[in-house]
């Protein structure tokens, strides 16, 4: 479950907001002026996040490193043709 929350009412809970986190596994957004600036989530799902980040970086390297010497526009193309056949499976 996600729950949004100002950052006021944020530091007025923090306690509250951990246990939120850490007991009923759910993410916390803040919220300033009424746009989100962070979230709050548990440590094992952050990990996760970090180890998903850490391999998009590297596909996308091993990617452009691929496609380098590629005119962007036929290597979007490609991409696109081959994105849409996977999508059709």
């Amino acid at each position: 479950m996600v729950t949004e929350v100002n950052a006021v009412n944020f530091r007025q809970n923090l306690g509250e907001m951990l246990n939120r986190v850490e007991y009923r596994n759910e993410s916390i957004v803040i919220q300033k002026d009424g746009k989100p600036v962070a979230a709050l989530v548990d440590a094992e799902m952050f990990a996760r996040i970090r180890r998903m980040r850490e391999r998009f970086e590297e596909l996308s390297g091993r990617i452009a490193k691929a496609y380098a010497a590629t005119p962007q526009a036929e290597g979007l193309a490609e991409i696109d043709a081959a994105v849409a056949q996977e999508r059709k499976r």
